[in-house]
């Protein structure tokens, strides 16, 4: 999630209902259990929900070429800040809504980057 979040020393503080009862939209930061390791936890930004339609460059460092997909029912699209670095839906897929554990609220340290993750 860089450049929003450090790899190491950033805290946040974030909540464990909204996604029970379909409060995310897109946009928010959540915390999901990896869909590659269930014991790792990854924080991952939604953009894009069930019924959504999608374009996205397959691979960033190659080249132009676009893929389109359309998230199916029960599924949200996650993706890492850092466009060439993270791993995310556009490695594995749309992820289900059953590999949401939280939503992140705010960042409370450091101190000078505590507020909203948006």
């Amino acid at each position: 999630m860089l450049p929003t979040l450090n790899l190491t020393g950033d805290v946040i503080l974030a909540e464990h209902l909204s996604h029970r009862f379909g409060k995310i939209g897109l946009g928010d930061v959540v915390l999901v259990r990896s869909p590659r390791d269930p014991k790792r936890m990854v924080t991952k930004r939604i953009l894009g929900l069930e019924g959504d339609r999608l374009t996205f460059s397959a691979d960033p460092l190659v080249g132009d070429s676009s893929v389109s997909v359309v998230i199916p029912k029960g599924h949200v699209w996650i993706q890492g800040d850092n466009l060439y670095a993270s791993t995310d839906s556009r490695h594995f897929g749309p992820i289900p809504y059953s590999l949401i554990e939280g939503k992140a609220l705010l960042r409370v340290w450091p101190p000078e980057y505590f507020g909203s993750l948006r």
